[in-house]
């Protein structure tokens, strides 16, 4: 069984990222107005990721003995375009933030494979904030 850190961080970045889903889906399908085309295909295609992304933190907490929850971080939907928006970046600043201390624990760990996963999935985050922060000028 592997450190009792490393399974929690992971189920909680698993949660983040069910919430994040979850939050851009609805989103993506409220968005409404002459502005809402392209933020609404951007918001489909981060959900769409961050699918993928729980789905590779539940396969890394399975196989290191731990159980992937399924329970989702708050979920906010609602508001026009860019009230969304703003609140898209909070969330990504938020999985930015934990998946740093994420690489940091599993450094101190020498877990060189979840260390990995973790920085090729804060690269995508990362990519999603730019993407946010860009629409919202």
């Amino acid at each position: 069984m592997a450190d009792k850190r490393l399974l929690d961080i992971l189920n909680e970045s698993i949660s983040r990222e069910l919430g994040a889903l979850t939050t851009y889906m609805w989103q993506h399908v409220m968005a409404k107005g002459l502005e809402s085309p392209e933020p609404s295909e951007i918001i489909k295609k981060t959900a769409m990721a961050e699918m993928k992304h729980a789905e590779k933190f539940a396969e890394r907490l399975d196989y290191l003995g731990g159980v992937p929850t399924t329970k989702p971080s708050p979920i906010k939907v609602g508001g026009d375009i860019r009230a969304m928006l703003k609140h898209d970046v909070g969330l990504e600043e938020d999985a930015i933030a934990l998946y740093k201390k994420a690489i940091k624990l599993c450094v101190k760990l020498d877990d060189p494979v979840s260390r990995l996963l973790y920085e090729e999935i804060l690269t995508e985050e990362e990519d999603h904030h730019n993407a946010f922060t860009t629409l919202l000028g």
